[in-house]
C-alpha cells in the first residue's frame, strides 16, 4: 500500500521549510519500517522507489514546481528511471535522502535522488519526470516560466547523457511483444 501517511506528513513538514532555488538539494530523514523490507529483512527495490516519492513531492513543494503545477492543471509524470543500489537498508534503520534537479531538455527534467545511512550512499536513482497536460507533455521551458524563471538548463552530467543516449536507442515497443 501506498504510504499516504508519510506523504502527507512529508508535505506538511515542507509547507514549513524554507523555498528552495530550483537546482538546490532538498535534504529530508526516512526509517525503513517493517512494511518496507523484502523476504531478506531489507528494504524492498520496489519500495524504494515510492521512497523517492517521499523525497521528490516536498522538493516540488519547496522549488514551485508544485505549484506551477497546480495554477495550469499540469501533472508529473515519471517516464523513466534507473538505479544504482550498493548497500543494505534493514529494518528501523534511519536514513537521509538527497533530491535535487540536474536540468532538463526540450522534454523532461531530470533528477538524481540518492540515499545515505552514516554518510555512506546505499542506493542512488537518475529519473526523468514530464510534466503533462491534456495534449501531452508540457516543454519544461513552459514549466520554467510558469514558475517565473530562466528556461536555461545547465549543462546535463555525461553520464546523464550517456544515459538519455542508451535509453533511446532501446526498442519500442520492447521486442518481447512478439513472445505474445
Amino acid at each position: 500500500m501506498y504510504p499516504f501517511a508519510r506523504f502527507a506528513y512529508e508535505a506538511l513538514a515542507a509547507r514549513k521549510l524554507p523555498p528552495l532555488g530550483l537546482l538546490d538539494p532538498h535534504v529530508s530523514r526516512h526509517t525503513c519500517w517493517p512494511w518496507d523490507l523484502d523476504p531478506w529483512i531489507e528494504l524492498n527495490n520496489g519500495r524504494t522507489l515510492t521512497l523517492y516519492d517521499l523525497g521528490r513531492i516536498p522538493f516540488a513543494m519547496r522549488t514551485g514546481i508544485y505549484k506551477a503545477l497546480r495554477a495550469n492543471k499540469w501533472g508529473m509524470t515519471v517516464a523513466g528511471n534507473s538505479v544504482r543500489y550498493r548497500r543494505r537498508v534493514r529494518a528501523f534503520q534511519r536514513f537521509d535522502m538527497v533530491s535535487r534537479c540536474l536540468g532538463w531538455d526540450s522534454r523532461f527534467i531530470y533528477l538524481e535522488q540518492s540515499m545515505f545511512r552514516g554518510g555512506e550512499c546505499t542506493n542512488q536513482m537518475l529519473l526523468r519526470q514530464a510534466v503533462t497536460d491534456k495534449a501531452g507533455i508540457v516543454n519544461p521551458q513552459r514549466v520554467l516560466a510558469a514558475m517565473g524563471q530562466d528556461g536555461k538548463s545547465p549543462a546535463l552530467p555525461d553520464w546523464v547523457q550517456a544515459w538519455i543516449t542508451a535509453d533511446a536507442l532501446r526498442p519500442w515497443p520492447p521486442e518481447s511483444t512478439r513472445l505474445l
